[in-house]
């Protein structure tokens, strides 16, 4: 039995596609294909069931899916081993992070990792659905102390407090007024974000111990991730109002193209982790990228 094909195998059911598996790997989508093909001729049995859409496990898959990610987690485990012989960590340290994580606290933190660990490759993968990080083959995430499960390892990384802030063009609001409480957004064009599950989050303030949570309409709703950038782009351009995070809308802010209304409701949060299982052994990279946030205060 060919490792390779057991490990194209891994890399195809993971990522749900030959093209996402080729994206992650390095290798092409064919080359995997054509190995994923092998191994099945050579077991007899279908491993992935494919369609024009998408690409998942069959049974078998799923069985032999279990029993080899184990296996492979302790070959990797055994080759990081060799770290400690080199002067400085190297191997691929891969995250799953949501798209607040990439925007706002990856940019200060990253550069300046892969500048001390020039050995080491980072690759980011941007998802909002809390996910098992070891089933996807990631190392870490980063995530909200409320959505951490509690047998995971959490350290602190970006701005220790967040906000939401809410704000509009002041042209929108000079033509259809500033909201004095968080109930007249009911009445106002909002601009919303739903996560890829269809849920859509509502809208939180608070202040002097009243809580409001809405959910108002709007023209426009999006995805998180890049499509968020489509939301900030028509409330600059006064289609209506904007509830997101406060270091998102900093720059629009402080340029004065977009207005800060309600503040004095804007709740604050504890900000995000860095989190991974405690349970296994913690490969090179992630170890120096653990030790880096220590050391620079997250």
């Amino acid at each position: 039995m060919e490792l390779n094909d057991l490990t194209a195998f891994i890399s195809v059911a993971r990522a749900g596609g030959f093209r996402d598996a080729a994206r992650r790997s390095g290798a092409s989508a064919s080359s995997l294909s054509m190995a994923v093909r092998r191994l099945e001729g050579r077991l007899g049995l279908r491993l992935l069931n494919r369609t024009t859409r998408s690409v998942a496990p069959t049974e078998a898959g799923l069985r032999l899916l279990d029993k080899l990610t184990p296996l492979f987690s302790e070959m990797e485990a055994a080759l990081d081993v060799l770290n400690v012989f080199r002067d400085q960590p190297s191997g691929t340290l891969k995250l799953n992070v949501p798209a607040s994580a990439a925007r706002i606290v990856l940019p200060g933190v990253i550069a300046p990792f892969l500048k001390a660990y020039p050995d080491i490759r980072v690759e980011v993968l941007v998802e909002d659905g809390f996910v098992d990080v070891l089933s996807i083959g990631c190392d870490a995430g980063i995530r909200y102390d409320e959505r951490l499960e509690q047998d995971m390892i959490a350290v602190p990384i970006g701005p220790r407090v967040q906000r939401f802030a809410t704000a509009a063009a002041p042209a929108y609001l000079d033509a259809h007024g500033r909201p004095q409480h968080p109930r007249e957004l009911l009445s106002h064009a909002c601009l919303r974000g739903q996560f890829a599950s269809g849920a859509t989050p509502s809208w939180s303030f608070e202040r002097d111990g009243e809580v409001v949570q809405l959910n108002p309409s709007g023209p426009l709703l999006v995805r998180p991730g890049a499509a968020m950038d489509l939301a900030i782009s028509a409330a600059v351009a006064g289609v209506g109002v904007i509830h997101l995070f406060e270091d998102m809308l900093r720059p629009h802010l402080d340029s004065g193209a977009l207005e800060p209304i309600l503040k004095p409701w804007w709740q604050p949060f504890s900000g995000p982790f860095l989190y991974y299982p405690g349970r296994r052994h913690v490969p090179a990279p992630l170890r120096a990228f653990v030790d880096f946030l220590k050391d620079h205060g997250g």
